[in-house]
């Protein structure tokens, strides 16, 4: 498998055990024989954890404590194995950095290569899906609009059908009506001609009525005659009675025919209202007649509309058969290349599943890479760690001052522009996180340090790194940390940090939680701590009182001192500031109010290179003791921790007045304290503490037994180049400079309550 392969060796084909398996290696006596130096300075030896643990609190036995020369080998030889293990675990280190390395190129190979494959998948699985979509989308909207044309289609044959039988119905209709009509015609036609016939045999029976009336009249006149001839003539009566019958059935005819007539004349009177109720009717009849032939024609018309509209529909019918036709075309092509979709799917499921399959099989490489790279990562982790407590070891055995170099963050108000450039940071093994490079004029100056911080690593970054070191003043020893750079720096915003903006605390806020937060978890193993708080300034070369109740009488007016503060060392190298204001705390609000209010007393000053320029070093004093009832051990420790005033250029500055006199004393300090690191790393008799307040303060920390830690802050600014590349000068020379070894203060009651700096 790849990962044993690239686990199995390192790059130089020396099989060497992984830092965590050589606890179960036999240790490396006395008496065993060391191994082969061909190829390297020192052999090709390795360590156990518990060599190094050995060598690190090896004490050194010597037959007679003035045997000096004895000492010094035992020390050289010391030193020597001391460097023979860290070059062993620097090589290690190389090891495992190029293995680390390699396995991070293999793991950012196979993840490129998974992700490029899911890539591919995604892509195709996204595209088959945008094609399905599509094709059903398209399926499903031709298959709605054959549903619609159907049913359109459908009602349209139906509309079609029922418009032919209406048609038909009508036209067999206007047959019937055309057939009644003629039929009406004629019947009104014939009714017409009777009622004419009527009316001419109304007009022949009045004639026959008065010729009838005119008749009787006379045969009445006749009847009068012939009674005044049988009354004159009844002599002629005999010869008469023959006329007189014949008269008689004469008159009986004429009687009976008046009767016929009569009847005829009443016959005709009810043929005549017959006919007049008859012509009535007709003619209500001949009216609805005319209604219907007129409603007849209005059906007629809308028929033939409708009958207009029916071709139209046909017409449209036919369309709509064709363009079913070829829909039923482009559906059957639809189906065809969903088959094909379909069959290009389970090609690409197929695929995919094979894909799936080497993706899990990437995946599972991946997790292996991963947990190998993990576990090189806490090796080199471990490894670290260890080469620092090695480092911490030599540094206090040689007596280094150790210095870390810090670039300030970008502000809002820095010139935006790519001039910051000048500052660059090596990336390799050796030199990753302690090294600096700084261009100038073309030429580069490279620098080395314990630590270096870019601009872009938070207050937390920085605090975790000297948190071991606050942590020695709980376990006894002297601690002090000061901050050094030009006005602008960022030597407050790293002491201090921002005020009222937590993620962004100083060092001396989060020191102090520490220690309390330390405090409170030993406790329970039987430790208690007393701790007591100063704060002063040294401003224009006289000591101030921070915390002093009457301020003004510690403030300095037109050059003469107010109250006087001496500085005295005693014998274990103490020193002493008389009539220093000194508190006792127990918790962190107690520091951070006697903080503030010391913020508020120091003094500030607005010039042209800074807005809120520190006119004073501010020193800020911890001393903590602790007894331990349970072992009666005692400690006792103190935490100096110093915020420098900005060295500056008159020139930059802009200066007059009181702050030319505050510049100048400034610098007058500063560079007394760079005469005493000179001194220093000279190894001169005579070190010059005593040239100003500052480093006669600091003279424990800079000479004595202290672990002393040094901040060089450094702006990334293009214009503070020249004060950047002096002050990381100064910081190498101070990192050169050997003060002595530390020593634990422990097993040691004070005798007195006096304030001390260490």
């Amino acid at each position: 498998m790849e990962v044993e392969k690239m686990l199995s060796t390192p790059p130089n084909g020396r099989i060497r055990q992984s830092y965590s398996l050589l606890n179960g290696t036999p240790d490396l006596g006395s008496n065993s024989t060391p191994a082969s130096t061909t190829g390297s300075e020192y052999g090709a030896i390795e360590f156990t954890r518990e060599d190094v643990e050995a060598l690190l609190t090896e004490k050194m036995r010597c037959k007679s404590k003035f045997n000096y020369k004895e000492r010094c080998e035992n020390m050289s030889d010391y030193i020597r194995r001391l460097r023979l293990c860290i070059k062993w675990f620097l090589e290690l280190e190389t090891e495992y950095a190029y293995e680390q390395e390699k396995l991070r190129n293999a793991l950012e190979l196979t993840e490129r290569r998974c992700d490029e494959i899911e890539m591919t998948l995604r892509n195709k699985d996204e595209e088959l899906n945008l094609v399905i979509l599509e094709l059903r989308k398209s399926l499903a909207s031709v298959q709605e609009k054959l549903g619609k044309e159907e049913s359109e289609k459908l009602a349209a044959m139906d509309a079609l059908a029922e418009e032919k039988e209406a048609r038909i119905t009508i036209e067999k209709t206007q047959a019937s009506l055309s057939e009644e009509l003629g039929k009406v015609q004629g019947e009104l036609d014939g009714a017409n001609q009777r009622i004419a016939s009527v009316n001419d045999m109304y007009k022949l029976l009045q004639e026959y009525n008065s010729s009838l009336q005119f008749y009787n009249s006379k045969l009445q006149a006749d009847l009068d005659m012939v009674n005044e001839a049988i009354k004159q003539g009844e002599k002629e009566k005999a010869s008469m009675i023959e006329n007189l019958g014949n008269l008689r059935g004469q008159c009986a005819s004429l009687q009976e025919q008046l009767t016929l007539s009569k009847a005829s004349q009443d016959e005709a009177m009810k043929q005549k209202d017959a006919l007049v109720n008859e012509v009535a009717s007709l003619r209500i009849e001949l009216q609805q007649v005319k209604d219907d032939r007129d409603h007849q024609q209005q059906e007629k018309q809308h028929l033939t509309a409708e009958i207009a509209k029916t071709k139209e529909l046909a017409n449209t019918s036919n369309d709509l058969e064709a363009k079913c036709l070829s829909q039923k075309n482009q559906i059957q092509i639809l189906h065809d290349q969903l088959a094909v979709a379909e069959r290009k799917l389970q090609v690409s499921d197929i695929s995919a599943l094979e894909n799936r399959a080497e993706f899990e099989a990437q995946k599972k490489l991946i997790s292996e890479l991963q947990e190998c790279l993990d576990d090189a990562e806490f090796k080199l982790i471990e490894g670290e760690k260890l080469r620092k407590k090695l480092h911490n070891t030599i540094l206090e055995l040689k007596g280094n001052i150790r210095v870390f170099c810090r670039v300030r963050p970008f502000l809002s108000d820095d010139i935006s522009s790519n001039q910051w450039k000048f500052l660059s940071y090596p990336s390799s093994v050796e030199s990753l996180g302690r090294a600096i490079d700084l261009t100038q004029n073309g030429q580069r100056h490279s620098f080395t340090f314990d630590k270096v911080f870019m601009p872009e690593e938070s207050q937390e970054d920085v605090f975790v790194e000297i948190s071991q070191l606050v942590q020695s003043a709980l376990d006894g020893y002297k601690v002090c940390i000061f901050a050094y750079g030009q006005t602008g720096s960022g030597k407050t915003y790293t002491m201090m940090g921002r005020p009222g903006q937590r993620e962004e605390k100083g060092l001396i806020p989060r020191s102090l939680e520490q220690i309390f937060q330390t405090k409170q978890a030993l406790q329970p193993q039987g430790w208690k701590y007393e701790m007591q708080v100063s704060m002063l300034e040294i401003y224009n070369e006289n000591i101030r009182d921070l915390l002093a109740t009457n301020q003004d009488a510690s403030r300095t007016e037109n050059g003469s001192a107010g109250k006087q503060y001496a500085i005295k060392h005693d014998a274990n190298g103490n020193t002493h500031v008389s009539d220093l204001t000194i508190v006792d705390v127990q918790t962190t609000r107690e520091v951070s109010y006697l903080l503030d209010r010391a913020a508020r007393s120091r003094s500030v000053g607005k010039t042209q290179v800074n807005e809120q320029s520190s006119r004073s070093h501010f020193v800020f004093t911890m001393r903590i003791s602790g007894i331990n009832e349970t072992t009666d051990q005692q400690v006792q420790g103190v935490l100096n921790l110093i915020d420098l005033a900005g060295s500056e250029r008159l020139s930059k500055s802009g200066s007059t007045g009181d702050r030319l006199k505050e510049t100048q004393a400034i610098n007058r300090s500063l560079s007394s304290l760079a005469d005493v690191i000179f001194a220093l790393a000279r190894k001169e008799d005579h070190v010059p503490f005593r040239n100003s307040k500052l480093t006669y303060l600091l003279q424990p920390c800079l000479g004595g037994d202290s672990k002393t830690l040094m901040f060089v802050n450094i702006s990334p600014e293009f214009s503070s180049v020249g004060e950047s590349l002096c002050s990381l000068r100064f910081a190498a020379r101070v990192n050169a400079c050997e003060i002595g070894t530390p020593r634990r203060q422990s097993n040691i009651r004070a005798e007195s309550g006096r304030f001390s700096y260490g």
